[in-house]
């Protein structure tokens, strides 16, 4: 087992505050030992550790040293360090109480393979707190238990003692919710049940579930709150329902009835109280009936009626000598009826007392029962809604308990193409579709028509390659040109997309007939040329005269 110190080197930052909260807080101080129990056998930290469930049974743990002597106490404002087994009490003060606990359990019998033997279950805590410290006394003591069911010896117990110096009794009291256990768990920080000064509470390694592991590094501390107050006195609350006789704690009454509430204070110390303060706190649903308030006490036998301020500031009832006592009586009326919950109304009401610095309270119960006919949820078949209806108002014919009867569902309308909603049951698939893409207009678009070159509108899940292209110059008219046919010297017409200009020429010049070329004049030469001259002109002179010739004959 390994020892204390050891795991606190190895521990986490984050629980490195805990454990040398533990270590300062369960350091055995240099005192004698209170006393403790029972007779059981030991263990040396150094040896080997238990093979049972056992608590508390080391004698030279390094931080708590001997495990037997296990409850502390120091008062709530000093420092962890001055925790001790005997204390002197002071009036009006707080107390902190600890108490370390440690399953002496070989950490190797917590596993499966060994039955978790040596896991403690239904292991608790619990501690004896005196409710009076008298005056003078030197050794008052409280005991702080240890125990689980399958421990051996089933319970441990240690002890710290009080003693009063000052110049009374000293009531010593439990503060409610201050238990807290603190570990190297999850359970760690986690608040304790205040059973731990009754019956006691359980304690555990990662929650309060009465398991706690053996070995130190499942050990660990539980620490709670006791104070002192200087004089005592006792409160008793009580209620009768109007035309009763006997007050009581609990009682039964009706919607509207009137309660009649009765405090008793009584000063049950050796010293006088001045300022007595009285205070109620009435629950929901119970009224207070203003000018009901009245105060019984020696110096009132008869009773008087005072402030209806009891139920808000509370009213100052005066002094009172040891063991007088007083009286404060008012009335309250239940609601009515509607105002209540169906079933069973629980209607507590506490009354404080103050003395000083001292607050003690008690209750009392008043019970009112409200029968009611329960609502149901139903489908209503004529409307097809959910409606809510009292229960004996069903009626099979009207109303169905299956809420599915009314479920609504949108679908789309197949004979008008609308999206409508209807009731589930009635969905059928020759009228309606649950696809509500159904509903929707087809999406068009515009394409070229292949086989007859027209632009057309199609719809969209029709578009086929084979049959449209969404280019829309597939359907342009081919454009033709007017071109030169260099091979026959023709101007043609062709589709521009046929040129070549190999075959064609753009430019209709290129098929203009050539003119035939006119041959060079001869060089003149002398005589020769007057001759060649004199030929020539007489050549064209007959030339002449014949085309006159004909021009005549053509006219005859």
């Amino acid at each position: 087992m390994s020892k204390l110190t050891s795991l606190i080197r190895r521990a986490p930052k984050r629980f490195s505050a805990v454990i040398a909260m533990i270590a300062a807080a369960v350091i055995v101080p240099t005192m004698v030992l209170a006393s403790w129990g029972p007779d059981r056998p030991t263990y040396d930290w150094n040896g080997p550790a238990a093979d049972h469930v056992v608590f508390n049974s080391f004698t030279n743990n390094p931080a708590q040293g001997d495990e037997r002597n296990f409850m502390q106490v120091r008062e709530a404002s000093a420092s962890a360090s001055t925790y001790t087994d005997n204390i002197a009490l002071q009036a009006n003060k707080e107390y902190v109480i600890n108490i370390y606990y440690h399953n002496n359990a070989s950490t190797t019998l917590n596993d499966a393979a060994h039955g978790y033997k040596g896991v403690a279950v239904g292991a608790y805590i619990k501690a004896q707190i005196p409710g009076l410290v008298a005056k003078g006394s030197t050794r008052t003591v409280s005991q702080g238990y240890i125990g689980a069911a399958n421990a051996s010896p089933k319970e441990v117990w240690d002890d710290v003692a009080f003693s009063n110096a000052t110049s009374g009794d000293l009531a010593l009291t439990y503060v409610p919710g201050s238990a807290t256990l603190h570990n190297f768990g999850k359970a760690n920080g986690a608040k304790l049940s205040d059973s731990i000064v009754t019956s006691g509470a359980p304690i555990g390694y990662d929650a309060l579930d009465g398991k706690v592991p053996g070995c130190n590094e499942f050990s660990g501390y539980v620490t709670f709150v006791v104070k002192t107050t200087q004089s005592n006195f006792s409160v008793d609350k009580q209620v009768r329902v109007q035309g009763q006789t006997e007050y009581k704690e609990n009682v039964t009454a009706k919607a509207g009835d009137t309660l009649e509430y009765r405090i008793e204070y009584k000063n049950t110390g050796t010293l006088p109280q001045t300022n007595v303060v009285v205070k109620d706190t009435l629950p929901k649903n119970v009224n207070y009936i203003a000018g009901s308030t009245t105060l019984k006490n020696a110096n009132n036998p008869n009773g008087k009626t005072i402030s209806d301020n009891v139920t808000t500031t509370g009213i100052n009832i005066g002094d009172y000598a040891p063991n007088s006592n007083a009286y404060v009586k008012f009335n309250a009326k239940v609601a009515a009826e509607t105002a209540l919950a169906c079933g069973v109304n629980t209607l507590v009401n506490k009354a404080s007392v103050q003395v000083g610095t001292s607050t003690k309270d008690d209750t009392a119960t008043t019970t009112v029962t409200k029968t009611c006919i329960p609502n149901i949820n139903v489908c209503e078949l004529a409307t097809g809604k959910i409606v809510i209806i009292k229960e004996t108002d069903f009626n099979s014919t009207k109303y169905s308990k299956k809420l599915a009867d009314c479920k609504k569902i949108t679908v789309c309308e197949l004979s008008t193409k609308k999206i409508v909603t209807i009731i589930e049951k009635e969905f059928n698939t020759s009228k309606y579709s649950k696809n509500l893409d159904d509903c929707k207009t087809p999406e068009k678009m515009v394409v070229c028509e292949l086989s007859t070159k027209k632009i057309v509108t199609i719809l969209k899940k029709d578009f086929n390659t084979s049959k449209y292209s969404k280019n829309l110059d597939d359907c342009k008219t081919p454009e033709e040109i007017t071109v030169c046919e260099l091979s026959t010297k023709k101007i043609v017409t062709i589709l521009e997309k046929d040129f070549n200009t190999s075959k064609y020429s753009k430019n209709l010049d290129d098929c203009k007939e050539v003119p035939p070329v006119t041959p060079p004049e001869l060089p003149t030469t002398g005589a020769t040329e007057n001759i060649v001259a004199v030929i020539g002109l007489g050549a064209m002179i007959a030339s002449i005269a014949y085309y006159a010739a004909s021009r005549r004959a053509l006219n005859q």
